[in-house]
């Protein structure tokens, strides 16, 4: 069952007098619950890519289906709908609020979504309990090591019960040790049945997916199955 469909998609921005052709002509599909990894050079439209994926942004042609829903011609409340009730984000940065608790920083998506204060702590600790912080609950990120804080940034994302998972560069701000704990969480969330997007410069990181999208020039320039996939212990 497709959950992403995108026909043809092409994104320019213009700068100055230039046009920049970020996304030539891009056509994919991402059925449910496959784990799949986005690669390609500096400039090969890998971030304008996951930011069409994530509803941050809209292509200037063609299609996006998502879930069944045209996302290609939302309006900015439309495509903030989708991502607070559809997608769960984690970033490299992890994009923690400094003065929260982890369980607040868990909480927000709710908070956005109007869940009830009783029903979203309950959410949280479990999302936080589910990522192995049960006992981190009211640490503040700087008291945190930053495996902890990703792992945080993984519990928000999933908190939601989110249609994909999108993680641009996770494990970039985390040592090697760190960053395959990272990646065996998301084998775990995957397991579950998740739909995760990961996307990276690292070959060893999207070896972890069974898919790999390779970008070049803002065109796919291979989309292949992973024959020697690894599987984190």
């Amino acid at each position: 069952m497709n959950i992403i469909n995108i026909e043809h998609i092409a994104k320019i921005y213009q700068v100055g007098s230039e046009e920049v052709h970020a996304l030539a002509d891009v056509s994919l599909r991402i059925n449910k619950n496959e784990y799949v990894a986005i690669m390609g050079p500096s400039g090969s439209g890998k971030s304008t890519l996951m930011n069409i994926l994530g509803c941050l942004d809209t292509p200037t042609k063609g299609l996006y289906d998502f879930s069944g829903e045209n996302v290609s011609q939302m309006n900015d409340n439309e495509l903030a709908s989708i991502r607070n009730r559809q997608i769960g984000f984690v970033f490299q940065t992890f994009n923690l609020l400094a003065r929260s608790d982890a369980l607040h920083n868990v909480e927000l998506p709710l908070i956005y979504a109007g869940v009830s204060s009783h029903e979203r702590r309950e959410r949280a600790e479990a999302a936080l309990e589910n990522v192995g912080l049960k006992d981190r609950m009211t640490h503040k990120p700087n008291e945190l090591s930053g495996g902890q804080r990703q792992r945080v940034a993984v519990a928000r994302a999933l908190v939601t019960n989110p249609s994909i998972i999108l993680a641009d560069e996770p494990t970039g701000n985390l040592d090697t040790k760190t960053g395959a704990d990272i990646m065996r969480l998301f084998h775990e969330i995957h397991e579950a049945g998740n739909t995760i997007i990961l996307v990276t410069h690292e070959e060893y990181i999207a070896e972890h997916a069974a898919r790999i999208i390779r970008l070049r020039d803002g065109l796919v320039e291979r989309d292949e199955e992973v024959v020697n996939r690894f599987i984190p212990v």
